[in-house]
């Protein structure tokens, strides 16, 4: 149990954080699939994204993010984003940051997405964990969307190195989505979707690691209210720190 003693505190604490995490996230889904019923889509995806984060200064960061998405059960592409951003560093763990992301759509057909987006970032690492959250708010102008859609999303990763192969680590992260608006022919608002992910993390070298794992991403597309789609995610994903 959640019990806290003085060697245990900070264990015991965080075993209660990712198991809360996995059991909100997987509760959620399997709760709203339900609900939903036969609506329910479902497909087989795997997501490849690079990110490369360079120091600009001794206060401002660099950060590019190529994304490709690939659905149908593996068998076309689905999405590409591509995400500049630029950092300030507020205290050694914290960052705020303004950025912009362009979205290719490419099923049914291509539809464009362009977004402005705003975030908080906090990380920091401990003896044997490291935490990070990322706060974003996001406005979007999206192909036939009568008006700018705004959505915020809330993330909270947990990484456990292993005792016995440092380099390695579990992981665990939970993201929600909530659209603060409505938009014609757009977004309607209130829960967008989730995505829950349970994996592995690799630190190849000081500058460069990667993640691979399950990602259980589910979605609102449309106006019920209730999760009807539901994509089982192979994520492989390559973090280059210069």
């Amino acid at each position: 149990m959640c019990d806290s003693g003085q060697d245990k505190g900070w264990r015991s604490r965080l075993t209660c954080v990712v198991v809360g995490m996995v059991a909100w996230s997987l509760a959620s889904g399997i709760v709203s699939a339900v609900q939903a019923g036969a609506t329910v889509n479902q497909d087989f995806r795997l997501w490849s994204p690079v990110y490369v984060t360079v120091p600009l200064s001794s206060s401002f960061i660099g950060y590019l993010e190529a994304n490709p998405r690939f659905g149908d059960d593996v068998s076309e592409i689905d999405q590409l984003l591509i995400r500049p951003a630029v950092g300030y560093k507020l205290t050694e763990h914290l960052s705020l940051w303004q950025g912009y992301a362009w979205i290719g759509n490419y099923q049914p057909r291509f539809t464009e997405e362009h977004r402005v987006f705003q975030q908080l970032l906090y990380s920091r690492k401990f003896s044997f964990v490291k935490l990070f959250s990322r706060s974003r708010l996001e406005e979007r102008i999206i192909d036939h969307a009568d008006g700018t859609a705004v959505r915020a999303r809330t993330m909270l990763r947990v990484d456990v190195p292993l005792p016995q192969a440092p380099d390695w680590a579990i992981v665990v992260y939970d993201e929600i989505f909530v659209n603060l608006n409505s938009v014609g022919n757009g977004p309607g608002g209130g829960f967008d979707q989730n995505r829950f992910f349970l994996g592995m993390n690799h630190q190849v070298t000081a500058h460069f690691n990667i993640d691979l794992g399950y990602q259980m991403q589910t979605l609102n597309t449309r106006p019920s209210g209730l999760i009807n789609q539901i994509n089982h995610v192979i994520l492989l994903q390559w973090f280059i720190n210069l």
